[in-house]
């Protein structure tokens, strides 16, 4: 009884056991065949069938596209276009999808303009890459002929490539960038950073074969790079170097420089170098021509430097314009060195001195002044130090400290020897001349009203003492005669001076220099002419050197729009 009544409630854990197995057992075997037929799937998807997968992801790619932004325009003073970027494409293929078929190839090698076994070779070289080159920068109409073929695998990338419109005529200025767009040389370099564009960022849907499918939205705009102003004129810049470039022709030279500034702001007017280069076909490129000589080569100037030694004299209260000076017989000792003058010149004044160019006159000044006055006036016009244009390399030039100096070092360096400088440098100490005694700091963009940079160096009456000295020398039966120009009032000097090799002094390589002030009425251009080792019998600076200044300067004035001078009589 007892017994019965104890089922009462209900069926044993024996009774169940059986049942509940069985549920379990199902459960498990459908979780097993649900989870294999999941990875069977997935093996499926991932290792059977990739290749549809793969082509399924490459039709609906997203991509991240960068938009390039061109480099910034460099231009003369008036607008002219010295450097700009022109759009160009550069052709490029993933080896791993060109086609294996001959005659494709064939086509693709033709269009490129190459062999199909060079195509092959390169192909090979690249099998286990993705990318390669074909052609760089190539124009859009060029690219389009190759593209138009729709060879499998080529692709095209749009760039921008540096075109220079005024050519060798402001290569050595204004510099090249290389394959990649940035700067190498000349201001280019100077001003990379400024120049080169900010690239943008947009978000796009291409196909398999990387066309445009969709272009969904701009993540970031592409910022061009800044323009360039530089202080040149063009019409001057081609003037300058077509005179330089025929001098240099014509006395079979080894090169040549020219640099003409404003009198009045600083800014350089014009700055050529000969021989020059094209910086549009750089194929036979002379690295020894990259070099802008006016701003990196310093020289020793020679005569050139009389009038900026003369004005430390003029200055020191020892000497004044009427002051003369005893240059007979010719010659003079100063310790074991022998000074010459081309003639025995007798008793000058100051500003004879300077017209008959006298060594002897200016060594006798020079002995008679306090041992640096002569260095302290070179040191005040910037000489032995850089100019500061920016422009990368430029010369310090060479001002020796003045210790323990003997008379013929103070000497020569009154002359113009052993002393180094830039035709920039010496055109600015000019400016003191041409400015009433108030240097201009030499620069390479245009000021646009603002103030120039300068300071006073030479007390104002001495400055237009010399100024009137030098206009002696620009006249007929002067030394400095072929420099003149007609309807104008010019100062200058001329300079020749021996170039300087391994074993000292040659005797017969020499520069021809011309440093020139046009009108003298009312300063507007400083001008200095160097033609290195003229050969033949004409290689004097008043010779060679001076016909390029009265050339340069006379069209410089016109195009100026600067009045003709009345004509006045000399002081």
């Amino acid at each position: 009884m007892s017994q019965r009544s104890g089922n009462r409630g209900g069926p044993t854990r024996a009774e169940v056991a059986p049942l509940g197995s069985g549920r379990f057992r199902f459960m498990l075997v459908v979780l097993i065949v649900a989870m294999a037929v999941l990875v069977g799937r997935i093996v499926d998807l991932h290792v059977l069938d990739r290749v549809f997968l793969q082509g399924q992801g490459d039709a609906r790619t997203l991509r991240v596209e960068t938009i390039d932004a061109h480099r910034g325009m460099i231009s003369d003073r008036h607008g002219d276009p010295l450097a700009i970027s022109t759009p160009v494409v550069t052709l490029w293929a993933n080896p791993q999808e060109l086609p294996s078929d001959d005659i494709q190839r064939m086509m693709l090698a033709r269009a490129l303009g190459i062999g199909l076994d060079e195509l092959n070779a390169r192909i090979e070289r690249y099998a286990e890459h993705e990318f390669m080159y074909l052609r760089r920068r190539m124009t859009p109409a060029a690219a389009q002929k190759i593209t138009a073929l729709h060879v499998p695998g080529v692709y095209a990338q749009h760039e921008y490539k540096r075109y220079y419109p005024s050519g060798e005529v402001t290569a050595q200025l204004v510099g090249v960038t290389n394959v990649d767009d940035r700067g190498q040389e000349g201001l280019e370099l100077a001003y990379n950073s400024y120049l080169t564009g900010t690239p943008g960022k947009r978000r796009v849907l291409k196909d398999r074969k990387g066309r445009l499918v969709r272009d969904l939205h701009l993540i970031k705009e592409a910022k061009p790079g800044g323009e360039l102003t530089l202080s040149i004129d063009l019409r001057l810049q081609y003037m300058a170097y077509r005179e330089l470039k025929a001098s240099v022709d014509e006395h079979n030279a080894d090169g040549g420089t020219l640099v003409m500034m404003d009198a009045r702001t600083g800014e350089v007017l014009a700055m050529v170098n000969a021989p020059s280069y094209n910086p549009n076909n750089r194929a036979d490129l002379d690295i020894e021509g990259l070099r802008n000589q006016a701003i990196t080569d310093a020289f020793e100037p020679g005569s050139v430097m009389k009038p900026l030694a003369m004005s430390a004299a003029l200055e020191s209260g020892q000497f004044s314009p009427d002051t003369v000076v005893d240059t007979s017989p010719g010659y003079m000792r100063v310790d074991q060195y022998t000074i010459n003058d081309f003639r025995n010149y007798g008793k000058l004044d100051m500003g004879g001195i300077l017209l008959h160019s006298s060594n002897v006159g200016m060594s006798r000044v020079a002995l008679q002044l306090p041992e640096d006055a002569i260095w302290q006036r070179y040191r005040e016009l910037g000489l032995g130090q850089a100019p500061e244009t920016g422009f990368p390399g430029e010369s310090t030039g060479s001002l020796p400290a003045p210790y323990n100096w003997s008379d013929s070092k103070r000497a020569t360096m009154a002359y113009g020897y052993g002393v180094a400088v830039s035709a920039l440098q010496l055109a600015s100490a000019y400016t003191a001349i041409a400015n009433q005694g108030r240097q201009l700091s030499p620069s390479l963009l245009k000021l646009d009203g603002q103030d120039p940079s300068g300071k006073p160096v030479i007390e104002p009456q001495v400055a237009d003492n010399l100024l009137g000295m030098l206009e002696r020398i620009v006249q007929p039966g002067a030394g400095g005669a072929r420099a003149m120009v007609p309807g104008y009032r010019v100062a200058g000097k001329t300079g020749t001076v021996r170039k300087v090799a391994s074993t000292g002094y040659q005797t017969t390589a020499y520069r021809s220099l011309f440093a020139g002030i046009a009108p003298v009425s009312d300063p507007r251009i400083v001008t200095v002419v160097m033609i290195d080792n003229a050969k033949g019998q004409e290689y004097y600076g008043g010779l060679v050197a001076a016909p390029v200044f009265s050339r340069v300067a006379g069209k410089a004035l016109r195009l100026l729009d600067v009045l003709p001078d009345k004509k006045e009589a000399l002081k």
